[in-house]
């Protein structure tokens, strides 16, 4: 048994394996302080909620409250590993700020109100609004933190329901990319890959994945692999100098918006040197001659100057992705959230297709999310799709929805694409929408352009219903907030990056009066008296298994089946992916093996988009190309990003994430190990920049662009030349009083891809100078030194399942 500090080691010991090997176990535990396993009273299986990789654990409750988690070590995602966020984030529900009563605003000031209270304000605005206007005066948007079963519920109560097109989850901001570039390539959602390809891969490739600290858990089984036999090569495309660019075999730094060029240059390496699989390409792909000529004009010395990287590493890169037995590619927000981000994306598809990387152990692609249950939002249709990877353009795709509901089809918005998130905020600054319900997310913060944003939020025009965990930023411009049951105190089921479904169990109450999200969204539907049409309730269920049961049912025979899945085959288990039907009751671990897609125009999710200018295909048109099942080869050109560096704002900016927080810190800063390993902002630039500034590390440095201003210490890395970085956590609700801006997105633009309508966060300008000297290193985390507080971790190599020990209520028994 080994004891660490896991703030100063985040990814915790190696366990070397080879290629096509098993990944060892290791058990990783934390317990409150004064807790020893065998003070615990029940185990209760659970996954992560702070990231997308979906580490199976165990939460320990002693007298009826959480004191810790433990590793599965049988779960096919973690092995028993778990993250800096997995081990110490849990102390958040127990934080004593945590709302419990709902609250209404009067008099222009918030106080405590009663549930009936709360609804019946919501309940009256909304049949005011759609007396008044109709449907389209309501809007929801909601998140990637919530369970399959509430995002399912909500889906029916908006669509189905009330009627309204506006819809759309925080997912926009990190994975609506992902989700468009699946559709464009291979017809609809869900990803290709597994992360047991990690176990395969000769070459790993990493587009924009920061996957060290986003994805902690899977860059210890990267970290384990290169530690291993037989290592794989690897290629990190990303401009800033991150651990797994560190240790990369080749590490591209272009210049941020220019991913297309840098893509399209790969592509034409591949081409020009034989390395494509012609035999697949031609029975299994349609574009081939089209995307050549595109990539054509993009050799590699164009690309080159295009992108200010060495030709030389570009042709290593190109040798590496193209002559790999086995490749396992990965993409998230360095190509989702920059200039051209799905057509960026969707070159990556490109790349396997014509290499035949589909399908195989080691060889596939993750278009990787953001959040725990970012899958589940675009699954159940709350995030702007209609439920099952259902196409809304195609009729009687909305009259099985229909059917499914008891609805009439015309009571599914579906005249037009439904609303993406940045246009419901637009109509809301022009007033058409007019009430606005906000789930577990916060948009005075996580949106770009805040101050913009925050007045849209703050009119008297627009009626704010908050449902969160804490009184956010965006909970303090609220006219009702109401108190949700977090991760821990519910049942649900949700689904990572690769496609496995986890159940976690309630382990303990929820403070005070919260209730989960599913009881709310059913409490809504009953008060509004929503009726299918024989008059029957809408929402027949009101656990969360009858949910599941419900959506199961909807996602039957559709690429995401889950009806072979139940809650009693989920206990226990270590995840299972989805499909997962009678007839592959263990789930399938890749898609697309056979080379057939869901492309037909009967199957497919999208009939296609122009990958530059966002126009849609239609349907006539779309058949016209016979896609019988085959995948598309989707070319684009490069288009410079509009925003470009100037004189008077010379350098590109960025914003990310860092190691220890998650979104906007409502969860991660009130655990104290993470808040103390990264407790405020910064900004980071190279050594040159920061001569040419005359900037020292742990100097107060401006950051202005068009839009707004931050302050931040400085932070010298080997960050490319002529790019600032900030992350963008920290907003003002644990502001100690200070004046400054420390907000990233106070200076990010209001922009967004044609397709996936996700903003461009990392496409903007701006000039950075000194305000004040600094005294020494700036307060940016690193990963060598230990947190002021304990963040000692025991990890126990090569453990056994321990399944028996989850101790189930008498309820979930």
């Amino acid at each position: 048994m080994a004891r660490i500090d896991r703030i100063a080691e985040p990814w915790g010991e190696r366990t070397p394996y080879a290629a096509g090997g098993t990944w060892p176990t290791r058990r990783d535990q934390y317990l409150a302080p004064g807790v020893e396993p065998g003070d615990v009273d029940r185990w209760v299986q659970s996954a992560s909620v702070l990231h997308s990789n979906g580490d199976g654990l165990d939460i320990a409750v002693r007298a009826g409250r959480v004191v810790g988690v433990r590793g599965r070590v049988q779960d096919r995602v973690n092995h028993g590993r778990l993250g800096p966020k997995d081990l110490f984030g849990w102390q958040s529900v127990a934080a004593p700020d945590r709302l419990r009563t709902p609250w209404v605003r009067e008099d222009g000031r918030l106080r405590e109100a009663t549930w009936d209270e709360a609804m019946t304000r919501i309940v009256d605005r909304i049949e005011r609004l759609v007396a008044e206007q109709g449907p389209s005066a309501i809007g929801f948007y909601t998140s990637g933190q919530l369970f399959l079963e509430e995002y399912y519920t909500l889906a029916l109560v908006a669509r189905g329901g009330i009627g309204t097109p506006h819809l759309d989850g925080n997912t926009r901001l990190c994975t609506a990319t992902a989700a468009e570039a699946l559709k464009e390539s291979f017809g609809c959602d869900g990803q290709p890959g597994s992360y047991t390809d990690v176990d395969h891969a000769d070459a790993l490739a990493l587009f924009g994945h920061n996957v060290a600290e986003t994805q902690t858990v899977l860059w210890s089984r990267m970290l384990d692999r290169l530690a291993g036999a037989n290592p794989p090569t690897l290629l990190c495309v990303d401009p800033r100098p991150t651990p797994a660019a560190r240790v990369a075999t080749v590490h591209l730094a272009p210049l941020p918006g220019t991913n297309v060029a840098l893509m399209n240059g790969l592509l034409h390496e591949v081409i020009a040197r034989g390395w494509v699989d012609e035999t697949y390409v031609d029975a299994h792909t349609l574009g081939y001659d089209e995307l050549a000529r595109c990539v054509a004009d993009y050799p590699v010395d164009v690309v080159a100057r295009i992108c200010d990287v060495p030709a030389d590493g570009l042709r290593r890169a190109a040798e590496l992705v193209g002559t790999a037995p086995r490749l396992l590619s990965t993409v998230l927000q360095g190509f989702y959230q920059s200039n051209q981000a799905t057509a960026a994306a969707v070159q990556v598809n490109n790349l396997h297709l014509l290499r035949g990387m589909l399908g195989r152990p080691g060889c596939g692609v993750l278009q990787m999310n953001g959040q725990p249950t970012a899958q589940n939002t675009r699954e159940c249709g709350a995030n702007g799709d209609l439920p099952g990877f259902r196409n809304w353009a195609n009729e009687d795709h909305v009259e099985q929805l229909a059917r499914l509901w008891n609805v009439p089809a015309e009571q599914i918005p579906h005249v037009s694409a439904p609303t993406h998130a940045m246009a419901m905020f637009r109509y809301a600054e022009q007033g058409t929408l007019r009430m606005l319900w906000v789930q577990a997310t916060n948009p005075a913060v996580s949106l770009p352009e805040l101050a913009r944003l925050r007045s849209v939020l703050a009119d008297d025009g627009l009626f704010l219903v908050v449902q969160d965990l804490y009184r956010t930023e965006t909970a303090e411009l609220a006219d009702v907030v109401l108190p949700a049951a977090g991760w821990a105190e519910k049942t649900g089921a949700f689904t990572n990056a690769d496609r496995t479904v986890h159940l976690s169990e309630q382990a303990v109450d929820p403070p005070g009066e919260a209730r989960s999200d599913l009881a709310i969204f059913v409490d809504l539907a009953r008060r509004l008296d929503l009726r299918d049409a024989d008059g029957a309730p809408l929402v027949p269920w009101d656990t969360p298994e009858g949910a599941f049961d419900a959506w199961k049912a909807c996602s039957r025979g559709r690429p995401c089946d889950y009806s072979g899945l139940t809650y009693e085959r989920l206990r226990g288990s270590g995840g299972i992916q989805w499909p997962c039907t009678t007839d592959e009751p263990d789930g399938r671990e890749r898609l697309y093996g056979d080379g057939v897609f869901p492309t037909t125009s009967d199957q497919c999710e999208t009939f296609g988009r122009d990958l530059v200018t966002g126009a849609p295909t239609e349907r006539t048109a779309y058949e016209a190309l016979t896609p019988a099942g085959r995948a598309f080869l989707k070319a684009a050109p490069y288009v410079p990003s509009r925003e470009r560096p100037s004189e008077r704002y010379p350098l590109h900016l960025i914003t990310g994430r860092t190691l220890y927080h998650f979104h906007t810190r409502t969860k991660t800063a009130r655990a104290p190990q993470l808040d103390a390993a990264a407790p405020e902002v910064w900004v980071e630039l190279s050594v040159a920049d920061a001569r040419a500034r005359r900037l020292a590390e742990g100097d107060v440095a401006e950051v202005v662009t068009p839009r707004g201003r931050v302050e931040a210490r400085v932070r010298i890395t080997a960050l490319r030349d002529g790019v600032v970085f900030l992350p963008f956590h920290y907003g003002y609700w644990d502001d100690d009083g200070d004046a400054h801006d420390r907000a990233a997105n106070e200076l990010t633009r209001t922009a967004w891809d044609a397709v996936s309508k996700q903003p461009l966060f990392k496409s903007g300008a701006a000039q950075v100078s000194r305000v004040a000297a600094g005294d020494g290193p700036s307060a940016a985390p690193t990963t060598t030194a230990s947190a002021p507080v304990d963040a000692t971790v025991t990890s126990t190599h090569g453990g056994a399942a321990e399944s028996e020990d989850v101790v189930m209520t008498e309820a979930q028994r």
